[in-house]
């Protein structure tokens, strides 16, 4: 299954980080750090939160928001490039940042 060996290959990525897992939703899975929803594993992808003041830097790289289905599109998570997914140090910064973002939400 390409979802499960993606997802762990993502939180092998973020092992920097700590109190990360990955839950089951939505034919994906969440990313969280304690109890803080920042990402999204979905169909070979990754999706971090985004606000505002970060979603920028997303579209930089032309990424586009989540969408679960046809008729939805989670506008506050955006694909992370593969780039930055490949890079560990680069992926945690981006990975704080969503939490970051996520907790000024909160």
């Amino acid at each position: 299954m390409k979802d499960a060996s993606f997802k762990d290959f993502v939180l092998d990525q973020l092992r920097g980080l700590d109190d990360i897992e990955a839950r089951r939703m939505f034919g994906g899975h969440g990313l969280y750090q304690d109890e803080t929803f920042f990402g999204i594993v979905h169909q070979g992808r990754l999706y971090f939160k985004v606000d505002e003041t970060t979603v920028a830097q997303y579209r930089k790289h032309r990424m586009k928001p989540f969408r679960p289905n046809a008729k939805q599109t989670l506008k506050s998570y955006y694909q992370v490039p593969v780039e930055i997914i490949e890079d560990t140090d680069e992926l945690l910064e981006w990975a704080k940042t969503a939490i970051d973002c996520q907790r000024r939400k909160g």
